[in-house]
């Protein structure tokens, strides 16, 4: 037993009046109450009560204690009572990361919803392309989108992350469409600086591709508007480049491959015990909206992938 365990059973002692009372209000022998208190009594070095055959009674020390137990034993409860008002409703202060374009695109136009929804909540969203030290910085939870590696942080999967070789018209009728990876090279593609090694799915299984183009950017929405104003090719997720898919501003090239199937959209946050509810209930509506298939991939027509394993 933890020396709060102690404490109340020694009040509870005294407020019955007798250890036998109070083992049957706390469902346990009067045997284990007596050696509670006798090693209460040796761990203090002060007796705490007087026994004798008709009646139990406090020491002066044992009444100043008792004194003291019952008002820490108060606010024992009061806190525990504090956490499970905090349980009830999801309250307080909510920090998240999440990668710039994909909280701008596709959490900044849900949040008015959410808040709503959880009205003692407060968001504080930091939009960031840089892996945050998710515990050293005081976050939440992050959104990532990746591969992820092995942590001790814990992840859901929100959704996939199609991602699907494209460039614009114009771009195609200028210097022709690739009919095989092994174009790739003859061709100016785009991609973010530590993102120039395409990892894809086709019919062969998984393979990697190493390309390379005239633009040099950390920026992804860079790529994007260049690959939109038809500067070269790019893998692009569908979340990004949907809405130019459906209107016809980009087109797939290659369709059988895509990234992938183990790079994903997570929810990560640091511990799976003690979950707070405003984690919960965050993570909860993301997956909501987003789903095993995502609305950004609906009307696309992509098709599915084929891949043995390799």
């Amino acid at each position: 037993m933890t020396p709060i365990q102690d404490m109340e059973i020694f009040a509870r002692v005294v407020t019955a009046g007798s250890m036998t009372a109070a083992s049957r209000e706390l469902g346990i022998s009067p045997a284990v109450v007596s050696k509670r208190i006798r090693r209460m009594e040796e761990r203090l070095g002060s007796r705490l009560l007087q026994r004798t055959t008709r009646r139990l009674a406090t020491t002066e020390t044992g009444q100043g204690y008792y004194e003291r137990v019952v008002a820490i034993l108060a606010s024992v409860e009061e806190a525990e009572n504090f956490i499970a008002r905090r349980n009830a409703a999801p309250k307080g202060m909510l920090k998240v990361t999440a990668p710039t374009s994909f909280g701008r695109m596709h959490i900044a136009p849900y949040i008015g919803e959410f808040l709503a929804a959880n009205p003692e909540l407060q968001l504080s969203l930091d939009l960031s392309d840089q892996l945050v030290d998710l515990v050293g910085e005081g976050f939440d939870v992050a959104i990532r989108i990746g591969e992820l590696e092995d942590s001790s942080l814990v992840a859901r999967r929100l959704a996939p992350n199609n991602r699907v070789i494209c460039a614009a018209p114009g771009y195609l009728q200028q210097h022709g469409a690739p009919t095989t990876l092994a174009d790739l090279p003859r061709h100016n593609c785009l991609a973010a600086i530590n993102q120039d090694l395409w990892r894809l799915e086709g019919p062969e299984g998984p393979i990697n591709v190493r390309v390379s183009g005239n633009i040099h950017t950390n920026s992804s929405e860079v790529v994007r508007e260049a690959v939109l104003t038809g500067v070269g090719i790019a893998l692009r997720s569908t979340w990004d480049v949907g809405p130019a898919l459906k209107a016809g501003k980009l087109k797939v090239i290659l369709p059988q491959y895509r990234s992938s199937r183990r790079v994903a959209l997570f929810a990560v946050y640091p511990s799976r015990r003690f979950l707070p509810l405003k984690v919960r209930v965050f993570i909860d509506y993301l997956a909501g909206i987003y789903g095993p298939e995502p609305y950004w991939d609906a009307g696309l027509g992509l098709p599915r992938l084929s891949c043995v394993s390799g």
